[in-house]
This record gives structure tokens, sequence and C-alpha cells, in this order.
């Protein structure tokens, strides 16, 4: 399923092209395979607070969001090969292309939301 990423407060659309990873395969390949992320691309993981960059060839922001779709933290620009985590109630990551969160304004206290279309 791929959906909008959008600030919940304003409704400005962040990112177009957001995939959900359900399902044990998608969360566990995740980005893998990809040569880059656009600008418009990112993943979201439900129930998830904690990701890594092992295998992957490229830099991503990871936004970790609580409950309510709030970022608790941002984690920018984190390496491949690394991991990143974070504790305190967050229920949801986001990853987008590094330096996106410092292009579109996400940081601590915004909230997300995920926009899918309509079948």
């Amino acid at each position: 399923m791929t959906g909008a990423l959008v600030d919940a407060g304003s409704g400005r659309v962040l990112a177009r092209r957001v995939v959900r990873a359900t399902g044990p395969l998608r969360r566990t390949f995740g980005l893998l395979g990809r040569g880059a992320l656009g600008a418009d691309d990112g993943m979201w993981f439900d129930g998830c607070a904690a990701v890594h960059t092992v295998g992957m060839r490229f830099s991503i922001d990871v936004v970790f969001l609580d409950e309510r779709g709030a970022v608790v933290r941002v984690d920018a620009g984190v390496a491949p090969w690394r991991a990143a985590r974070c504790g305190g109630g967050v229920r949801t990551v986001v990853e987008l292309a590094a330096g996106s969160c410092a292009r579109l304004g996400i940081a601590a206290g915004t909230r997300l939301a995920l926009q899918c279309a309509s079948p």
C-alpha cells in the first residue's frame, strides 16, 4: 500500500510515494535492493521503534513517531550499516531520503500521517 506522507496539522504533502511496510517480508527487506531513495519517496513501519541500514547503499533520515503521529525524534543522515532506535512510546518509524527532514521542516512535535488513496 502506498500513500502520501502529510503534515497532519497543515495538510501539506511532504512525500507522495510512501510505502506502508505490511507483512513480514516487506518489513524485513524495507528499502534493501534500492540504489537510492527519491526526494518524494519513503517507507512507513507501524508497530516499530527501530530500523537498520545493514546492506543499504545510501543514507536515510529516520523519523520516530508516537501513537498520535507526533515526531519524537529525527535521526538525520543515518549511514549504511547502522541501526537507529528510540524508546519513549515510539509506535511508528518513517524512512525518508537523507536531508528530507531538514528540507521539509520535520522536527520533534510535528504530527505526521499517511494518507492512502482509496481503492
